[in-house]
C-alpha cells in the first residue's frame, strides 16, 4: 500500500483521525523548516520506536510538544503494537533502515497533508 493510500486508511479511522496540527504547531514547521522537522522525525524513531524493545513501549510517544508527536498518532507509528496493528511491521525485533524510512516518510506526508490550507 502506498503512502498516501496509508493515510486515507489511517484518516477513517475514529481515533486516528482526531489529530490534528495546531496554529503553534504548523508555526514550528514553518520555522524550522522540512529538514529540520525530517531530523527530529529520524532521532525520535530511531531513539525512541527502533529499539526491538523501546523503553516504555506503549508510552513513549507523547501527546503534544511537537508536530511530529502529534504526527506519530496519527499515523498508529507511536508505539511497536500500533506498528503492527496498523503497519504489519513486527514487535521485539530492531527497525531496518527501510523500516525507519517508511515511518519517517509516512509522518512527513502526513505533516504535509496538515500544512495545506
Amino acid at each position: 500500500m502506498d503512502i498516501q493510500n496509508k493515510l486515507d486508511t489511517l484518516a477513517r479511522s475514529k481515533f486516528r483521525s482526531r489529530f490534528h496540527l495546531k496554529e503553534t504547531d504548523k508555526e514550528y514547521i514553518k520555522e524550522k523548516g522540512w529538514t529540520t522537522i525530517e531530523s527530529h522525525a529520524i532521532d525520535f524513531i530511531t531513539k525512541r520506536l527502533a529499539p526491538a524493545h523501546p523503553l516504555n513501549d506503549g508510552h513513549q510517544t507523547p501527546w503534544k510538544g511537537h508536530p511530529v508527536f502529534i504526527a506519530q498518532h496519527a499515523t498508529a507509528t507511536c508505539c511497536r503494537e500500533c506498528l503492527y496493528k496498523w503497519h504489519h511491521i513486527a514487535k521485539n525485533k530492531e527497525l531496518n533502515g527501510e523500516e525507519i524510512n517508511y515511518i519517517v516518510n509516512l509522518i512527513k506526508a502526513y505533516l504535509e497533508r496538515e500544512m495545506k490550507p
